[in-house]
């Protein structure tokens, strides 16, 4: 993707990416490209009780809602109008780095709820770091 690429998930951190970016691309005359991951979460057991597995539209539709709504909140309704959102099924991480390819820019929040609290940048934001093919832009939540 050329341009300016973010991830967007619902979290503080990932609206404050979505204003840089969105800021950024205007600055330098770019394209933004938002990137909202999704996964099907494997069957969940309760007890002795087994929930089936749903299928990908049952997830896909609320993320796509999810992520227009986070846009239009974010940048106002125009602007989201106007948005290229990108819905990709997988690994956040592994998602955001194959979007990087060609991308001037990678923006992504860092919530840091990784394993270990101490930790300051998420797992998401380490790997996209380490291994994305342009320059990352990691945006923590306002104090």
């Amino acid at each position: 993707m050329a341009g300016i690429v973010v991830g967007i998930d619902g979290s503080t951190c990932s609206q404050e990416a979505l204003r840089f970016a969105a800021s950024e691309a205007r600055l330098r005359g770019e394209p933004l490209h938002i990137v909202s991951v999704w996964h099907t979460p494997t069957a969940t057991y309760i007890g002795a009780s087994f929930i089936p597995e749903l299928g990908d539209d049952s997830y896909k539709a609320p993320a796509r809602e999810a992520a227009a709504q986070e846009v239009s909140e974010v940048l106002g309704p125009e602007a989201a109008a106007n948005a290229e959102v990108v819905l990709r099924r997988g690994n956040a991480a592994e998602e955001l780095i194959a979007a990087s390819a060609g991308a001037s820019m990678l923006v992504v929040g860092s919530r840091g709820r990784g394993g270990f609290k101490s930790l300051m940048l998420g797992s998401v934001s380490q790997q996209c770091a380490a291994h994305a093919e342009c320059p990352v832009v990691i945006v923590h939540e306002p104090a």
